[in-house]
């Protein structure tokens, strides 16, 4: 079923500058639901994003302050669980070889081939069900209008960050805070893979002490 490399230990540093994309899976079908263009997750998920704001104000009849009050919560709680999730899922040790496979499909695969065009946002397959899963985590502490309101602003969140994940490493900046933020992250792939988890921001790398120690 798989078909990875055996560079799955991200300390060694194993770095391809191939834009080309590794194969993963033997099969044309897993192999096609790893990959993704960096416009399809704006294409999903801006209308569902404009659904839940629409939601909320217009068959919620929240208003403006109240409703960005919740936006914004959204999008705070996005970064502490974007940070979360790649510290300790996306960069979790693998034990057992089968676990070492998860984790290379998972992220290793991004840390072994930075510059894959086609495997810098997270694919349908991954953000779907993990959207899904999410809003009916909200649905436990929040009611249906304020859950519309948090979760438009969670998921901006999120867009934000996996656009900022693709242009992080195929852009060129002027800006110096897209610079300091590009710096960041590539420092997190060519430097120091065990500190600097924020894609979309270094807050959470600041607050956890994970900050990466610039010589």
């Amino acid at each position: 079923m798989f078909n990875v490399s055996n560079h799955h230990d991200m300390a060694k540093n194993f770095v391809s500058n191939s834009r080309e994309s590794s194969r993963m899976f033997k099969s044309n079908f897993l192999e096609s639901l790893s990959k993704v263009h960096f416009s399809i997750p704006l294409f999903i998920f801006v209308p569902v994003i404009g659904y839940f704001a629409w939601k909320a104000i217009f068959p919620g009849k929240m208003s403006l302050i109240l409703f960005g009050a919740y936006f914004l919560s959204g999008i705070f709680i996005w970064t502490f669980t974007e940070y979360v999730m790649h510290r300790f899922v996306f960069h979790f040790t693998p034990k057992g070889k089968w676990m070492e496979r998860i984790h290379f499909i998972f992220h290793g695969v991004h840390h072994d081939y930075p510059n894959d065009a086609n495997r810098l946002v997270m694919p349908p397959s991954a953000s779907i069900p993990l959207a899904a899963g999410f809003y009916f985590l909200f649905t436990l502490f929040l009611q249906e209008f304020a859950v519309a309101a948090f979760f438009s602003g969670f998921m901006s969140g999120y867009l934000f960050y996996d656009m900022t994940h693709y242009a992080l490493h195929h852009a060129n900046f002027k800006s110096n805070f897209w610079k300091k933020l590009k710096k960041h992250h590539m420092l997190h792939h060519y430097s120091d893979s065990e500190n600097g988890y924020g894609v979309s921001s270094d807050f959470w790398d600041k607050i956890f002490g994970s900050n990466i120690k610039k010589n």
